[in-house]
């Protein structure tokens, strides 16, 4: 059976390349508003960290209808660190939308979604976007996304992918770069001419693949998949199995049953071929799993997901201000919110530590991590966190670590600062090029190499330049790297910060914190421009006495303090250092807070 009223499309791109933007016209033109209706931007990207920071996190499903035809769309995540969320969807399609920027061009989370898209087969429609940008490169742009389909080995059909130019932000399309459309029908007809329909054997035994995890207050845990075979109704006994056998086979049923319409989910009595489906009532069930007819329990093959490649220690908080700020303080809470996430996070890992108080979490990079971590604070949780860790392998004895393909846009005077940093991080340049008045360097630097250098290269290009990233592979140890070149300054004392100690701890270095913010011994302060931690006491007062001179009383002026960002805090940890994370505070202090038992330590060392 092949469903012509029906097509499934996932868009792709790298990050801020406009696949929300491009999704809130398709919806627009698809009829899914009133003509009145009042609608915000970026509607896909609708949970509070993503509007914040201007990123998608999780994929989402969503349907317009172009005259006769269902167009299904997954709007997917660009940034590297949520690769996985795409690596699981694209076994939901048929067809991907590719989305470039008319001025970078192809960037390298690109290259990683198109070759993920490229293996299973699916035919492309390479949208460059923003053509109405300054500094677009239409031509050049289009040459280069060729130039990386023949590198990912793309068969014929996909070499001969057609290009559709497109303004996200206007809602136009057309298919000659010095024509402007006036809507996106171009782009609609051409996903329906281009994109193959769904087909599958209708009357077979049921198979659906579940690709996607959401919750629900009222029904609990909701699957997301496709009917790969069959058909599925309301309240119908179906058979849960896997293909990597993690467990054995055991009964269902789906008790509720939907599908996306809109930005709506509608409740449907029956479900067919192709039909990407929204439904509860298997209270266990989790992503690559397979609901599949009772009689014949068949899973359907599930990608791997790539391996992480970043560790952090997550840790009961337990320094002289735990509990004062957190609803959810216990190891045990923790545990029970680590374990909620693995079901929906398939990139995600959770061991158990050394000790019943902390859990190993890795992921895919630090904004993976620093995402979870601020989900985890904003609902209630208080924990501490470690410095961001690589995993290393051994391979035939010998010590492998992750590496990452770095691409650098800068202005052309930052260069040489560039360069000069990547060289201490162990980076090894690959390819040097102007694009437009900007050079573009591209280097393999180990992955450990990167923590904490995003703030130091935003500081370096005076916030010009732009820095991406994509896992590369595993390569030799390339030896030590020198990750701060800054030490700390550390609290002396539990108390209140107080003017006086603060104007005397400023001369040392920068501060973190202002008058009035209470502090306890081994609380981290601030930071000195030598490599070497410094005591202060910011909460010595001046002793009053009963004379006084012309000029002592002065006001004492402070610098204000600098207050780091979650992620920039996550880069600024030492190794003895932990992150305290709270709802309302985010400190950083030392694991040893008693100032002796930590010279003892370090002298031992």
């Amino acid at each position: 059976m092949i469903r012509e009223d029906l097509r499934n499309i996932a868009i792709i791109a790298h990050v801020d390349h406009g696949k929300t933007t491009l999704v809130d016209e398709m919806l627009k033109q698809g009829g899914v508003y009133r003509e009145n209706q009042v609608v915000e931007e970026r509607v896909m990207d609708n949970n509070a960290l993503e509007r914040e920071r201007g990123i998608t996190i999780l994929a989402k499903n969503t349907a317009v209808h172009y005259k006769d035809t269902k167009i299904n769309i997954i709007d997917t995540p660009g940034h590297a660190d949520f690769s996985g969320e795409v690596e699981r969807v694209l076994k939901m399609v048929n067809g991907v939308v590719l989305l470039v920027d008319a001025a970078e061009g192809p960037m390298p989370q690109t290259r990683f979604v198109l070759q993920k898209a490229l293996e299973l087969g699916h035919r492309i429609i390479v949208v460059i976007n923003k053509i109405d940008k300054p500094d677009a490169r239409l031509n050049e742009v289009g040459e280069e996304v060729l130039e990386l389909l023949l590198e990912l080995d793309a068969n014929d059909e996909q070499l001969d992918s057609p290009i559709i130019y497109c303004s996200g932000r206007a809602g136009t399309a057309s298919y000659s770069p010095n024509v402007a459309g006036t809507d996106l029908s171009v782009l609609f007809e051409k996903i329906v001419s281009y994109i193959p329909a769904p087909e599958g054997d209708e009357t077979g035994d049921l198979q659906v693949l579940v690709s996607s995890i959401d919750y629900n207050d009222y029904v609990g845990r909701v699957a997301i998949g496709r009917v790969e075979r069959g058909m599925v109704k309301q309240n119908q006994e179906v058979m849960v199995c896997d293909y990597h056998n993690r467990r054995a086979p055991r009964k269902g049923k789906v008790v509720n049953l939907y599908q996306f319409d809109g930005l709506n989910r509608k409740q449907v009595t029956d479900a067919k071929v192709g039909d990407i489906i929204y439904f509860s009532g298997i209270e266990d069930i989790t992503i690559g799993e397979t609901i599949t007819a009772v009689s014949n329990p068949e899973p359907v093959e599930f990608v791997k997901i790539g391996e992480p490649t970043v560790e952090m220690t997550f840790s009961v908080n337990d320094s002289p201000f735990a509990g004062q700020e957190g609803k959810f303080v216990t190891s045990r809470q923790i545990r029970d919110r680590l374990q909620k996430e693995l079901l929906k996070d398939v990139s995600l890992r959770v061991k158990d530590g050394e000790t019943t108080d902390c859990f190993l979490v890795s992921g895919r990079g630090e904004m993976h991590l620093s995402i979870l971590i601020e989900t985890m604070r904003r609902e209630g949780f208080e924990f501490a966190v470690s410095t961001p860790r690589v995993l290393l392998k051994e391979i035939e004895g010998k010590t492998y670590e992750p590496t990452e393909k770095l691409v650098i846009d800068v202005p052309e005077d930052s260069v040489g600062s560039v360069m000069e940093k990547m060289g201490l991080r162990k980076a090894e340049l690959t390819q040097m090029a102007p694009v437009g008045n900007r050079m573009r360097i591209e280097f393999i630097i180990p992955s450990r190499g990167l923590f904490g250098y995003r703030s130091e290269f935003l500081t370096d290009t005076r916030g010009e330049g732009i820095l991406n990233t994509i896992f590369h592979e595993y390569q030799e140890y390339k030896g030590e790297i020198t990750k701060r070149f800054t030490g700390s300054l550390v609290a002396f004392e539990t108390g209140t910060a107080v003017t006086y100690g603060l104007y005397n701890a400023q001369e040392r270095g920068t501060l973190f914190i202002g008058a009035g913010t209470k502090v306890y011994e081994g609380m981290v302060v601030g930071f000195s421009p030598k490599q070497e931690d410094i005591n202060v006491n910011v909460c010595k007062k001046k002793q009053l006495t009963n004379t006084r001179a012309s000029g002592s009383d002065d006001a004492l002026k402070l610098t204000p303090p600098t207050v780091y960002s979650l992620e920039a805090s996550l880069e600024f940890l030492a190794d003895d250092e932990l992150l305290e994370v709270t709802p309302q505070s985010l400190r950083i202090r030392k694991r040893i807070l008693n100032n002796q038992l930590r010279a003892k330590a370090r002298s031992r060392a």
